[in-house]
């Protein structure tokens, strides 16, 4: 991992949730270029500011630096999903996953 990961992280995470860098910066209360210049590696997001991106994205902290989980917020919402599972089911779902690699 290094410097530029912050920055492309947000940029693959926010590409994936199909939103705009203009929309993203005027949604988290920042001016229209705030995260145009983040994925441009011409700033840092402060840590508050960090927080609220991954709220924003429907990401946890620590999901953010997993590298490699690509959509960390549609599988930590398949977990919670799976958790009202029954054991067979949850069984079921793990056969078909392994088919699918």
């Amino acid at each position: 991992m290094d410097a530029d990961f912050i920055s492309d992280r947000i940029a693959k995470l926010r590409t994936e949730k199909n939103i705009s860098a203009r929309d993203m910066s005027l949604s988290l209360g920042q001016s229209q270029s705030y995260i145009n210049n983040i994925e441009n590696k011409k700033a840092l997001p402060s840590m508050q500011m960090f927080l609220y991106i991954c709220e924003f994205l429907g990401v946890e902290p620590k999901d953010f630096f997993e590298e490699d989980v690509t959509s960390p917020g549609t599988l930590n919402e398949a977990v919670a999903t799976f958790k009202s599972l029954s054991p067979k089911q949850l069984e079921m779902l793990i056969a078909i996953a392994k088919e699918m690699k």
